[in-house]
Order: structure tokens, then sequence, then C-alpha cells
């Protein structure tokens, strides 16, 4: 999706306010600007970004962090809306759906990449 991180932030922790500025390109490879503020931080529990500017017409995440035996459970509650009425409809059907559902794949198989328990014999 081209999806890149425009802003810098030298590893600091997220904090309610902080905005956050992407390019995407979900379509053609046309790069479009994407700006997201963080609305809700609840430090090591969960956080929410909010659209202020990109191609949706309304988009909120929520993650969360949840422990259990296993480790952390990371949960994402994604609203949205596409703008274009009948046509982001059309389009949402034909291939958005899709490609969020294979960004949120691809994310939770680099996650269990990263994160698998090594077993030690």
């Amino acid at each position: 999706m081209g999806f890149t991180v425009l802003s810098d932030f030298q590893n600091e922790p997220i904090f309610k306010g902080m905005i956050i500025d992407y390019t995407v390109s979900p379509i053609l490879r046309i790069p479009l600007q994407w700006r997201t503020k963080i609305t809700q931080v609840d430090t090591r529990k969960s956080f929410t970004d909010f659209q202020q500017k990109g191609p949706y017409k309304y988009w909120n995440h929520f993650h969360e962090f949840i422990p259990n035996a296993d480790g952390v459970l990371m949960k994402d509650t994604v609203e949205y809306e596409l703008p274009f009425g009948v046509l982001g409809t059309m389009a949402h059907r034909a291939f958005v759906k899709k490609k969020l559902e294979s960004i949120f794949d691809f994310r939770y198989q680099v996650l269990e990449q990263q994160f698998k328990k090594k077993i030690s014999i």
C-alpha cells in the first residue's frame, strides 16, 4: 500500500494529541497524504488514532493490548467509512475490504515472527 510514516518522533512515547503524518498509495501507486491524531491513550493498554486528513471519509482505529497466558493479545477495532457514496461502497466490496484485511494479516504475521516464543532445549 506504499505506507510511509513521515513524522519523526525519535522513539518518543505515544501521547494524546500526537499528530502523525503518512503517505499511502492505495490505488495505482498514487501517493495520498494521511494525517491521524492520537485521541486517547491508556499507557500499555490502548490508544486510538483518528484520521484528520486522508483517504477515508471517517477513520477511527482503537488499538488494545490485552495480557494473557501466552503474552499479549493485540486487538484492533477499526470504524471507517469511504467517501463517494455508492462508488465508495462499490470500491469497498471490490478491493478496499480485502486490502485492509491483507494489511492486518501482514501485521499479524510480522508480529508473530518477531515475538514468537522461543523454546530452549
